[in-house]
């Protein structure tokens, strides 16, 4: 019988140990000895919990029982969330994540009319957010991860001052969101690397100085095929004609005839859950802004309104389903999605946009 150094992992044993836990030495995990099946058994409900936290260290799908609608999948772990320093002002909810000045403002439907101190801090804000995307966008590549460019996001943000605003907002743990082919918005940034021929969206929002700015963009990763740039030609189309749309007098239901005709001409649907909204000290308040045909929004557009429109256009079916993660919404039948965004000013003959 061989002599062995090892001693039991079964507490209270302290035998000379040479039998090695299988699990262990398939996942490269060292020191794993029992001096019998015995001790291996009646040490088996603490020990697994060692396999547990070997897995979870290591780039894995987080949900191996959800049946994904597509190819694109999550990889975990995620980053610790970053740190942002102590002297840049925080949303209300950065710690207890519950936004609850806009909780409170649900209970009035009026659309805030910005004076023109508001407005000035709300042209600052989405300039650093129109500066942090460009930042962000420039470090698209094949074999980035999207946490990495979370990572060059968030820094971005807080060097000019500001407040990822995405960061604990009903505890979403990051400070972008990246959505990548067949999802359509607030994809968790994770391990994924970004393969040639993906299209991902990065939505940055910052908060500075007691104002929210928010915009975000489609993108092409390497070389991506020719449907893949129409749909999101398509989507950057949708926008620039709803933006167009804008004046005094205009109703908030009216943009989403323009957008969905447009995507229906080029063969492509428009998404129903999510909508456009307004932006101000909050960073989501009314108006909702639909962008589909025959919607049901209230409010007329009057200057001083400071809202978005983001019409998110997809390559199949319109309906949509969210992850185990509670966040990420992709399509239900798979494939891809693509979105843009700005933040509007609205004034006397038209719109400024802010985040231009």
């Amino acid at each position: 019988m061989p002599v062995s150094d090892h001693l039991c992992l079964s507490k209270g044993c302290g035998k000379t140990a040479t039998l090695q836990c299988p699990t262990c030495l398939k996942l490269k995990i060292e020191g794993s000895y029992f001096c019998s099946q015995d001790c291996f058994k009646s040490n088996w409900a603490q020990h697994k919990l060692v396999h547990k936290a070997k897995i979870e260290s290591e780039p894995h799908n987080p949900f191996p029982n959800y049946r994904y609608t597509g190819d694109l999948k999550a990889v975990y772990p995620l980053s610790p969330r970053r740190e942002v320093p102590e002297g840049i002002m925080r949303p209300d909810y950065a710690e207890t994540s519950i936004p609850v000045s806009e909780e409170k403002a649900r209970r009035n439907p009026t659309i805030k009319v910005c004076n023109e101190e508001e407005i000035e801090g709300m042209r600052k804000v989405c300039k650093i957010t129109r500066e942090v995307l460009d930042v962000g966008a420039a470090a698209i590549r094949v074999g980035i991860t999207t946490d990495e460019l979370d990572e060059i996001i968030h820094k971005a943000t807080i060097e000019r001052g500001a407040y990822p605003s995405p960061l604990n907002y009903y505890k979403f743990p990051k400070s972008v969101c990246t959505s990548v082919n067949e999802v359509i918005c607030h994809g968790i940034p994770d391990k994924r690397p970004l393969k040639d021929g993906d299209i991902v969206n990065l939505d940055i929002s910052c908060f500075y100085n007691g104002f929210h700015g928010d915009m975000n963009a489609t993108y092409c990763v390497g070389n991506v095929d020719d449907k893949g740039k129409q749909l999101i030609e398509t989507a950057r189309e949708c926008l620039q004609k709803a933006i167009a749309m804008v004046k005094p007098g205009i109703r908030y239901r009216d943009f989403g005839k323009v957008i969905e005709e447009h995507a229906k001409k080029n063969g492509f649907s428009v998404v129903r859950t999510f909508c456009g909204h307004g932006i101000n000290q909050l960073f989501h308040c009314a108006p909702d802004v639909p962008h589909y045909a025959n919607n049901k929004a209230v409010g007329i557009i009057k200057p001083g309104h400071c809202f978005t429109i983001e019409p998110m256009i997809c390559e199949g079916g319109w309906r949509d389903e969210i992850w185990p993660d509670n966040w990420t919404a992709v399509t239900s039948d798979g494939k891809r999605s693509a979105q843009f965004e700005h933040t509007l000013l609205v004034t006397e003959t038209g719109c400024e946009i802010l985040t231009k």
